[in-house]
């Protein structure tokens, strides 16, 4: 543990800082791409607004172009075919503040929950940077085009998840086709997967569209923090690097990228409530059909998990997303916090003694990945 720690430290030393902008966020500022060619920026205020837009997520004001100026509807629609992700700025003309805001979804014809977290209040009254950390589900039926727009996000660094078992069904092709560095652990998803193959309904259906979460048993979401431990460690070791986006995902993008989002997040500081509203949107945001491609069990002998989701498919169309609650109401990521809260007291301290991330490192984060 101690040469992990050294490694974290010598990597947030060797690593530059990335160009702090912004002041304080107009309220609920969005993006929301209602089609193909047309987005929706969306903010409260009474102040008269001008937007802006570009297809760098940290462009200074000058370098992007105008949308509109004195808005004071709270509302603006933009029409644009620029294959770029747009990130727009919004300026209040009273007193000159700026907020950056994009599309928290990806608009990809065949992904699964890839969402950018960046937006979210943090600490220090800054806010995380857009374009630099993604959430998602499994990616492998992208097509050319989401690979095309996936490539131009400046993706560094994958870090997979899933166990062999789902790695073997569907192997991540988003390192190669993006040039990001790739990093998986072996582990065995049969524990995890026998547990949602028993909460399948007579006859292969799947009534919480195939996640493991959906299992009675949610013990996962407490044992993740040390099984998945390496995994974890990987993502904060690429994000302390700061050479990069760094991209995260398991199968669903909800359960284990879930309890990967909330350390991510905790250590910048975001509010627990944020935390559990952006877990949540993934009972919306998961497209469950394109999280895996039709599976042949008889290609992957003694591999549980093909069985699996060979019996879900047989079923039919997946049924939509449960939501991530337990049988009283309460969020299935809170059992993380609680674990966190009885083993260590605090995501800090377990940041520190199970994945090294010191409260150095943390102050590296917060520089990185927050204005």
């Amino acid at each position: 543990m101690n040469s992990q720690r050294c490694l974290l430290a010598g990597l947030a030393a060797s690593s530059v800082l990335l160009q702090p902008v912004s002041a304080r966020a107009l309220d609920g500022a969005s993006v929301e791409r209602v089609a193909p060619d047309r987005l929706v920026v969306r903010w409260q205020g009474a102040d008269p607004v001008d937007v802006f837009v570009s297809d760098k997520p940290d462009s200074p004001l000058a370098g992007a172009g105008p949308v509109v100026r004195g808005d004071t509807l709270g509302t603006t629609t933009v029409e644009r075919t620029d294959p770029r992700r747009p990130y727009f700025i919004l300026k209040d003309e009273r007193d000159g503040s700026l907020t950056r805001v994009a599309e928290r979804l990806l608009p990809l014809e065949a992904g699964s929950n890839f969402r950018d977290v960046g937006g979210y209040p943090a600490a220090g009254d800054k806010h995380v940077r857009w374009g630099l950390i993604y959430r998602s589900g499994a990616t492998p039926m992208l097509t050319v085009a989401d690979y095309r727009y996936v490539g131009r996000l400046g993706i560094a660094s994958d870090i997979d998840l899933r166990s062999t078992e789902e790695r073997q069904i569907a192997p991540d092709q988003l390192p190669t086709r993006v040039g990001a560095r790739y990093f998986a652990v072996d582990y065995p998803g049969a524990p995890l997967f026998s547990r949602a193959m028993s909460s399948l309904a007579p006859g292969g259906g799947a009534p919480a569209s195939a996640s493991p979460a959906a299992a009675p048993a949610a013990n996962p979401y407490r044992t993740w923090l040390i099984s998945l431990a390496p995994q974890y460690r990987d993502i904060f070791v690429q994000l302390l690097r700061g050479q990069g986006a760094v991209a995260y995902h398991c199968s669903a993008g909800q359960d284990r990228s879930g309890v990967a989002t909330a350390l991510v997040l905790s250590a910048l500081g975001v509010p627990r409530d944020v935390i559990l509203t952006d877990y949540h949107l993934s009972t919306k945001d998961r497209r469950p059909g394109n999280e895996m491609p039709k599976v042949d069990p008889a290609k992957y002998p003694g591999n549980l998990v093909a069985a699996f989701y060979a019996k879900v498919q047989a079923a039919g169309p997946p049924a939509p997303p449960r939501p991530l609650y337990d049988a009283a109401g309460v969020a299935l990521l809170q059992q993380t916090f609680d674990e966190i809260e009885v083993h260590w007291g605090s995501v800090d301290n377990y940041l520190d003694k199970e994945l090294g991330v010191t409260a150095k490192d943390i102050a590296r984060l917060r520089a990185l990945y927050l204005e």
